[in-house]
């Protein structure tokens, strides 16, 4: 792919994505739609996907910006949730999936089986996470969705590294493989955190948003480069930095954090598109690789088409199957662990920890979030071009394409339908989210007025006592002023809670708001275009009411993403 052709692919996917934006549609699925369709267009170049430019240029930004958002407590809360989806299905999936390619597929050797069966094994979650947020899923089934997502891509690489050496002549022992998996979550777990830890003590001191930006531009490369190059999971690495500095962002200068968080929304939009282009431009590659190749054309589809099938279908089998099994040994062995545990404090963690508890409705939405994306794509396309020779390897790839698309469109299209009729949403968490705002901005505004009056008697000594009760006489009664502008709004809500009126969602205030903004920069170009104000006050002006539009933003994109 040269220049224009990037470029050509860039502009295109951003102009899908903008409409589909525009018009509240799912972009990933619209922008791969587009895409297939316009793969047959006369004259279109081929385009083809680069492995190594996948798994080092596209997916570690992904995999960090995601990161950055994710709640670090509502991590912990459900890791065992997030443990069994994105470990322990993936390496189910590889097997069940390996079974039936090998039953189907003649010429196919079980190692080379499995291999695929762990290429198609990792959804991806970004169309899934589009869609819930846009709908409204509570946020412990957006925890799960996006902490699966964060770490599956891990245990799906870390199977192909195994297979892949087993094809090749290798010969693995259960503990050796078992050692390769321990190798790559160890050392990407040390490398992110060695790297987390130093990029963040280096900003804390440099207070530059600018060069704190672009340390945290080039993170994730170098955690997953590095990691990869120790023989470690760069997935891992790369997850783990984002975490820790997600985490610890709110330590930093606030400069930084007004200025990565938009950036980072950028580049979202720009790779996502650029990788769902990417995925449905190969169809037309697909086709005549079907058409000119020796296999029968019919045994090549009836193949792909059960192992679509088959990826679907274990998904929601694994889910409530995990899950009734966790429900009885919650009922049942946990009490016993916690009464075993009481007897020495080194006992303690038999106790284990309770996990978030999910629905029926839920667990399904779950199921039925299995999206496969540009993860499956660049694996199969690495182990296409691998010089191993692996058994069959003409169709790994076909059927790569085939699940990936499938479950694009067969999952990503009906998605919404499902959690419409399910009634999957809760809509009242946005209310709960204002409210617990407005009671923590009243805590922080009375901590201010509290550290006033603490400080009052030293800034005397410093500045002198006239103009410091000045100040800080004016400073204490604007804070007290929204104060109780917090606590009349907090108990205006918990009433309207309790009588049930219709009243304003967060979303319909954030509208007025915005209009009133708007009005306010209106005048402040009034005022310029009369000559009453020089641009670089207007500049100062417009960054005040840019800053108090993005705060609000920020606010309500954390509260759908967390």
């Amino acid at each position: 792919m040269d220049t224009a052709e990037l470029l050509i692919l860039l502009i295109g996917s951003l102009a899908v994505t903008g409409f589909a934006r525009a018009k509240g549609l799912p972009a990933p699925l619209l922008v791969t739609a587009v895409a297939l369709a316009a793969s047959f267009l006369p004259g279109l170049p081929p385009m083809e996907i680069d492995s190594e430019v996948i798994l080092t240029v596209i997916l570690p930004p992904l995999l960090y910006s995601a990161a950055l958002d994710v709640s670090w407590q509502s991590f912990r809360g459900s890791i065992k949730q997030i443990r069994r989806l994105g470990i322990f299905l993936v390496i189910v999936t590889a097997l069940v999936v390996g079974l039936v390619a090998y039953l189907l597929i003649p010429d196919m050797t079980l190692p080379a089986a499995i291999l695929l069966g762990a290429i198609v094994a990792p959804p991806d979650a970004v169309s899934a996470a589009a869609i819930g947020r846009k709908l409204g899923l509570p946020r412990r089934v957006m925890t799960v969705l996006s902490g699966e997502s964060l770490i599956n891509d891990a245990a799906s690489l870390t199977l192909v590294r195994v297979f892949t050496l087993i094809i090749a002549g290798t010969s693995l022992t259960i503990w050796q493989d078992l050692g390769i998996f321990g190798l790559a979550i160890g050392v990407g777990l040390v490398v992110g955190i060695v790297l987390g830890v130093l990029v963040h003590w280096i900003r804390m001191r440099i207070n530059d948003p600018v060069v704190e930006t672009i340390m945290s531009i080039l993170l994730p490369f170098v955690a997953y480069i590095l990691a990869e190059d120790l023989s470690g999971s760069g997935v891992i690495a790369v997850v783990t930095a984002g975490l820790y500095i997600g985490y610890n962002s709110p330590k930093e200068g606030y400069a930084t954090r007004l200025q990565e968080r938009p950036l980072w929304t950028s580049i979202d939009v720009i790779l996502e598109g650029f990788v769902f282009a990417l995925i449905g431009l190969q169809l037309n590659t697909v086709v005549q690789d079907l058409v000119e190749s020796e296999r029968s054309l019919g045994q090549t589809l009836t193949a792909a088409a059960v192992v679509l099938v088959v990826v679907i279908l274990v998904r929601p089998l694994f889910v409530f199957e995990s899950y009734a099994r966790n429900r009885i040994n919650g009922k049942w062995l946990r009490p016993l662990r916690i009464k075993l545990s009481r007897g020495h404090p080194s006992l303690r963690w038999m106790r284990g920890s309770a996990e978030p508890k999910l629905n029926w409705r839920e667990l399904t939405v779950i199921s039925w979030t299995g999206m496969r994306g540009v993860v499956t794509l660049a694996a199969a396309v690495s182990v296409v071009a691998s010089p191993v020779q692996i058994p069959a390897q003409d169709t790994i790839f076909i059927i790569a394409f085939f699940v990936t698309v499938g479950t694009l469109l067969l999952q990503g299209l009906t998605l919404p339908f499902v959690i419409r009729a399910l009634k999957v949403q809760d809509p009242a968490e946005d209310d709960e989210d204002v409210r617990s705002e407005m009671r923590l901005n009243q805590r922080t505004i009375e901590a201010a007025i509290e550290l006033l009056d603490k400080r009052r008697a030293v800034w005397s000594k410093q500045y002198g006592p006239e103009a410091v009760d000045s100040v800080v006489n004016r400073l204490k009664a604007r804070l007290e002023r929204q104060a109780e502008t917090f606590r009349r709004d907090a108990e205006e809500e918990e009433d309207e809670d309790r009588n049930g009126p219709m009243r304003l969602r967060g979303a319909q205030i954030q509208d007025i708001r915005r209009e009133l903004l708007d009005r306010r920069r209106e005048i402040v170009l009034e005022e310029r275009e009369k000559g009453n104000l020089d641009e670089e006050v207007m500049r100062r002006v417009l960054v005040t009411l840019d800053a108090e539009e993005l705060a609000m933003d920020s606010a309500q994109a954390s509260r759908s993403r967390s």
